[in-house]
């Protein structure tokens, strides 16, 4: 199944896991990195509904960002390798 989402999502993991530089990983980075993503999860799906709760549809913007940054880092957090991980924080 891991391999299915890893070609289903290559697009969002190619800029993370191209290259052979070095780079320093930490355990921590990973659980760092899925919590931040879960955080921007829930701010886009507030910001989402108070914009259609509103009827100010110039929420959707933010609420698009947010979403598209809680896509990244859950995907990179869960399926991406440990470089992945590690270029995300700029760990080298």
């Amino acid at each position: 199944m891991k391999t299915f989402l890893r070609k289903v999502f290559w697009p969002i993991l190619r800029p993370f896991e191209s290259g052979t530089d070095e780079y320093n990983y930490r355990a921590s980075y990973r659980k760092i990195l899925l919590g931040v993503g879960s955080l921007f999860l829930i701010l886009s799906a507030a910001t989402l509904a108070m914009s259609l709760h509103s009827g100010l549809y110039g929420g959707l913007i933010p609420a698009v960002f947010f979403g598209v940054s809680a896509l990244v880092c859950v995907v990179v957090g869960l399926l991406g390798e440990d470089k992945a991980v590690a270029r995300i924080w700029k760990s080298r």
